[in-house]
Order: structure tokens, then sequence, then C-alpha cells
């Protein structure tokens, strides 16, 4: 092989690599923290935990804690389901006015 066609063979596995590296750090999660959801859409972490106190995003408590209060985790689905379609409607209980 010429050396410049050895350099570029070099140059496309290094290329490669830190591709590789990447798509390891962006992996698809299962679930999602409150914080790490405001990260991805671009919002304060309090609004995230409001939208799902409100059930305006699905989501669940985590069973254990080390605070006084469980966690929020938003499911992937959730999270494609939301960047789609946006918030949940916000249901109207009966009597509110």
């Amino acid at each position: 092989m010429s050396e410049s066609l050895t350099e570029v063979v070099e140059r496309l596995s290094r290329i490669e690599a830190v591709l590789q590296t990447l798509v390891r750090e962006k992996a698809v999660k299962d679930w999602y923290s409150t914080a790490e959801v405001a990260v991805l859409v671009g919002k304060a972490e309090y609004t995230v935990r409001e939208w799902c106190r409100q059930k305006r995003l699905l989501a669940s408590k985590k069973a254990y804690t080390r605070g006084a209060h469980p966690e929020w985790l938003i499911g992937h689905a959730e999270l494609l389901r939301f960047r789609n379609e946006g918030l949940r409607r916000v249901a109207i209980i009966e009597g509110d006015s």
C-alpha cells in the first residue's frame, strides 16, 4: 500500500474508535431521572418533576430512596412519546372550574 493510503486507513481506524466511544456514551437507557430528562429536553429539573407530578409525563417513583422523597423515573418510551407528541393534557377533575 502507498503511504497516503496507509494514512487514510489509520485515520479511519481512529474515527471508528471515537464513534464507538460516542455510541457507548449515548446508549439508550430503560429509565431516566428527572435531572437526565431535564438536560435532554432543555428544561429545569423542577419543571420535569412538576410534569411528572401533574401526570403530564408518565413516570413512576423509585421504590427505594436515600432522601425524604422517592425520585421520579421516566421510561424511554415516554421520553420518545414526549419528543414526538409533547406533554399529555391535564385531566380536569369534576368540581374544578
